[in-house]
């Protein structure tokens, strides 16, 4: 299907948001009123604008207050009407969008209201243009779709149709199945936008935290299927009102609106993408740093040791158990000190997983690659992370391990060490499109998100993992966006004694966070422990939690320019990450910043 978006959705002026939505593969555009009143070009050139950049101008929006009117309101309201239509026909636009009434001098008139929107159709007509009436949530006297399909029918006039607005219908908890009741010409638009579920005013929700479908909490592909049985044959349009769009660069915004209609046109059987590839587990974590020594030291206390160099660049293979990490030398900006640059997924299909990638708009990233190296597949994720495709140990697909030259063999640990999940601090305008990015480009669910008091504000955060718990990644996104030591990266290593592992991390030199002893007092209080237990984790910094399927032991490292490691361990099954000790977490590494180097 075509897919459209309303200049409102994207951030800029309208030149740039004309550019960022052919860049990102739209087909067509709705032109908002207030950026074509704000922009210095003059219809004609924005039409040809559009044009030149293969873009069709699919609605013009919109005419507000316009029905069930005094008729010398109403005359006033046609006075207007004709200056747009005549305006619409130098922009080159053929269909308008009309909300229905907030006006407070409104008249409760189902009759009135048809029979002066089948007048402004007839005006219309006459310059060639088609009227789509939509049910704004919270309209005066028509707030509903049903109801508006009801005054559209009783107009009966060809240039009167319906737009049916996602929000609008699912906002107020409409049942969408009576869509297919409306006929499909009959639909002249279709506008689709997500939400979260909010209890507050829909007016204020809606204008402030609207989203692309998939990263909200509505049944968008639902509602879709309800239209498409219509035989509606109409673009598929975005009209997304959100602060954080409207800050952000257009061209990722652009691109991310772009991607979230590709998987609802996959979810609706309406386009074929190549299937999912949920990768298995982690290969690799990649750090890089301007200054390789408090790593080094860092994983040489976590009982890492230097297995490997590679052939010609400048990174060293760290292995412990099951968990490698790639330590790069490389260039990097010093102010970023130590960070996670780079992931290797294990992937039963790489070549798959990067065709779907590149099908979601996931920028495929070029790699210097010497004679022999592996060529692995990579794509950078909305933070910029770069994610491998490795194929797994013997499977098909080059080995990333075959471009190291081995230095010490991988020694045996005293029990096993893998990474249990890796924690990503979004930019604060990428959080939504990095959660619909992780669940769509790799296949990977999204989990509850969670709300944790920071001291200096909320820190928002919501996980994506395999059904198996093989690949898990959290994604959060900070109070405070600028503060790297706080909000940073971390790599979580799951061990089967945390307490052990503690212990030879701090003999070895290691520093791990200290936690306040109030923390312990109300431990005690919220759970029955053994003897001696407490003590234990109130010595080491060891926090606790346990859920219905098992128990919860972590600690952490001090943090290394961005980077913490996480110790961990988990039992009976546990599910979660700790997140009700994060408030403490946090505090602490408020409090230990300057312990912390790198």
């Amino acid at each position: 299907m075509r897919t459209s978006i309303a200049t409102v959705s994207l951030s800029g002026t309208l030149t740039e948001k004309l550019t960022a939505a052919a860049r990102a593969g739209f087909d067509g555009v709705e032109i908002f009123e207030n950026d074509l009143l704000a922009s210095p070009l003059t219809p004609e050139e924005i039409r040809a604008r559009c044009a030149d950049l293969g873009l069709t101008i699919d609605l013009y929006q919109p005419m507000r207050d316009i029905e069930a009117l005094p008729e010398e309101r109403f005359a006033d309201a046609l006075r207007r009407a004709r200056h747009k239509f005549a305006l619409m026909r130098r922009l080159g636009a053929d269909t308008v969008l009309v909300c229905s009434s907030v006006d407070p001098d409104a008249i409760d008139d189902d009759a009135l209201a048809a029979g002066q929107l089948a007048r402004l159709a007839s005006l219309a007509a006459e310059h060639g243009i088609r009227v789509a009436y939509e049910a704004l949530a919270w309209g005066r006297h028509i707030s509903t779709y049903d109801h508006a399909w009801r005054v559209v029918e009783a107009a009966g006039h060809p240039a009167l149709g319906t737009c049916l607005d996602s929000f609008h219908i699912l906002s107020r908890g409409s049942d969408p199945k009576g869509i297919e009741d409306i006929p499909g010409e009959k639909i002249f638009f279709l506008q689709l936008a997500d939400a979260p579920r909010l209890a507050m005013d829909v007016l204020q929700w809606s204008r402030h935290y609207r989203c692309f479908p998939g990263q909200g909490g509505f049944d968008i592909a639902g509602l879709v299927r309800h239209v498409l049985r219509t035989g509606y044959a109409g673009p598929l349009s975005l009209e997304v009102f959100n602060d954080v769009f409207r800050q952000a660069e257009a061209a990722p915004t652009a691109v991310d609106a772009q991607r979230s209609l590709r998987l609802l046109q996959e979810e609706t059987g309406t386009a074929a993408l190549p299937e999912p590839v949920v990768p298995t587990g982690v290969a690799f974590a990649e750090l890089v740093t301007p200054d390789d020594r408090p790593v080094t030291a860092l994983l040489g206390a976590l009982g890492f040791t230097r297995v490997a160099r590679h052939r010609g660049k400048p990174v060293d293979l760290w292995q412990q158990g099951e968990a490698r990490v790639l330590v790069n030398t490389g260039p990097a900006e010093r102010r970023d000190g130590t960070r996670l640059a780079a992931v290797g997924l294990t992937s039963p299909d790489p070549a798959g997983a990067a065709r779907r990638a590149e099908a979601l708009l996931a920028p495929v990233l070029p790699r210097r690659r010497a004679p022999g190296d592996a060529e692995l597949e990579a794509v950078a994720a909305p933070d910029g992370t770069e994610l491998f495709f490795c194929a797994a140990p013997g499977g098909d697909g080059p080995d990333w391990r075959a471009d190291f030259a081995a230095d010490t063999p991988a020694p045996e640990g005293p029990e096993a060490c893998r990474i249990d999940h890796l924690a990503l601090t979004q930019p604060w305008h990428h959080f939504d499109e990095a959660v619909l990015f992780h669940r769509g480009v790799l296949g990977l669910s999204p989990q509850a998100g969670v709300d944790v008091a920071d001291p200096y504000g909320l820190l928002r955060s919501r996980a994506v993992a395999g059904e198996d718990g093989g690949v898990r990644i959290v994604l959060s996104v900070g109070a405070a966006p600028t503060d790297d030591t706080v909000h940073a990266q971390h790599l979580a290593l799951a061990t089967d004694d945390v307490v052990a592992a503690a212990r030879r991390f701090r003999a070895a030199g290691g520093r791990l966070l200290p936690i306040p002893a109030n923390y312990y007092d109300d431990l005690a209080a919220r759970f029955d422990l053994p003897d001696g237990e407490l003590e234990t984790y109130r010595e080491l910094g060891i926090l606790y939690d346990r859920d219905a399927h098992g128990a919860f032991r972590h600690c952490y490292t001090l943090t290394v320019g961005r980077v913490f490691v996480e110790l961990l361990q988990r039992d009976g099954g546990y599910r979660g990450y700790g997140a009700p000790n994060a408030p403490v977490r946090l505090a602490a590494q408020h409090a230990a910043r300057g312990l912390t180097g790198g």
